[in-house]
């Protein structure tokens, strides 16, 4: 969720071309008024014709603050109504429709948007396996693609370009009953089986080194997840897993390093740990999220292990219950396997600082994880009622 550091953060007040770059973006979704008050989706080539001294005093104001949040809201990103580079990365993407553009596999570039969306679920449509539908031109949507052109005798390149297009077109649904990324995944892990040996599972403590999150006088939340980080590590292995952390005690890699890790490590599962904070006394309890918008694509198995692992922590702590969240952050988009953000607490709120400086407490959250991801791999009916799984002797 980090923000370039070469990137101007756009705010309420500023001004320039920058934001007259967003404000143009806004409006040709729909979501920001014309001069003459009309929101009416228009190109993004209209930018263009715009003149320098137009460009130049473009003004940050009330509507694009609420246009970015109703954007935001929509996109799964966080709503704080200022312009960072997932948002604008994400303004970028949004104006992409299938057909638009020639797309590939870059490896060093991946291709990220919405025609790339279009383009992976109507693959999904036509039987073939594109992976997650993330928008993002991955190896999995090529190979896909390149299985769909070589049955359908087109040039078997992976590129989607004119022809391809034609024919995805052309062609009726043959996946039925269900979102076929969805039942593909769900599929999978009933395949998969109930055993966690051999499984590989990436914990991830976030901040870390210079970067210590939130705190409270003396306390950090880099130094919390990290201790609850290692407990999890060894539940988790004692029950037969691999499990790799992706950062030492004092080392804080980048939200790319970490997501790349668990992908080199071909992980079955990516958990990333969190604490909370906020200047309101009344903020405090536990929520996780998993990657989607709420209306569009989803992790099935991501929502299922997200909620799973939430009610199996508020059952063994008693910790105010905030939900389970669709996000589009990139640590739960680029993964490439299930991937689940748990913020467990909020280290400003006096009742929440007090359990998690528990050290009985931060053992009963790492017993809830090992437990979440055990009735993850559980038929449906074998799967005991929330917190009462019984986990082997520690």
């Amino acid at each position: 969720m980090g923000t370039d550091s070469r990137m101007q953060i756009l705010r309420l007040g500023d001004r320039g071309a920058a934001v007259a770059d967003v404000q143009t973006a806004l409006r040709s979704l729909g979501l920001l008024p014309d001069g003459d008050g009309a929101a009416t989706p228009r190109p993004p080539q209209a930018m263009a014709t715009l003149p320098d001294v137009a460009l130049d005093s473009a003004v940050f104001d009330d509507a694009t603050e609420l246009a970015v949040r109703h954007f935001q809201q929509n996109r799964g990103l966080s709503v704080d109504g200022r312009v960072g580079e997932e948002t604008y990365r994400a303004l970028n993407e949004a104006r992409w429709s299938l057909g638009d553009r020639l797309l590939r596999y870059d490896p060093e570039r991946p291709v990220r948007g919405d025609d790339v969306i279009s383009l992976q679920e109507r693959v999904h449509e036509l039987g073939y396996d594109a992976g997650p539908v993330d928008g993002v031109f991955g190896a999995e949507t090529e190979t896909g693609l390149r299985a769909f052109q070589r049955d359908y005798g087109l040039t078997a390149d992976g590129t989607c370009g004119p022809a391809t297009l034609r024919a995805l077109r052309q062609l009726g649904r043959k996946v039925t009953g269900g979102r076929p990324q969805l039942l593909r995944q769900s599929a999978s892990l009933v395949e998969s089986g109930p055993h966690l040996i051999g499984r590989r599972i990436v914990v991830d403590p976030g901040h870390g080194g210079e970067d210590a999150g939130c705190t409270e006088g003396e306390t950090t939340e880099s130094d919390l997840v990290f201790d609850l980080a290692s407990r999890i590590e060894g539940r988790l292995a004692a029950a037969g897993a691999t499990v790799y952390l992706t950062r030492g005690r004092h080392q804080n890699p980048s939200p790319a390093e970490r997501t790349a890790f668990a992908n080199d490590a071909r992980a079955d599962l990516f958990i990333a740990l969190h604490l909370d904070a906020h200047s309101s006394e009344h903020a405090r309890g536990v929520a996780s999220y998993y990657y989607g918008t709420g209306s569009g694509p989803s992790s099935t198995v991501g929502e299922q292990f997200a909620n799973l692992a939430r009610r199996e922590v508020l059952a063994r702590t008693g910790m105010l219950d905030l939900g389970s969240h669709p996000k589009t952050w990139d640590l739960l988009r680029m993964t490439r396997m299930p991937a689940v953000r748990l913020d467990c607490g909020y280290l400003s709120h006096p009742v929440d600082r007090l359990l998690l400086l528990d050290a009985r407490v931060r053992s009963a959250i790492a017993s809830a994880v090992l437990a979440a991801v055990q009735r993850l791999y559980l038929p449906a009916e074998a799967d005991p009622p929330t917190g009462t799984f019984v986990l082997p002797a520690p």
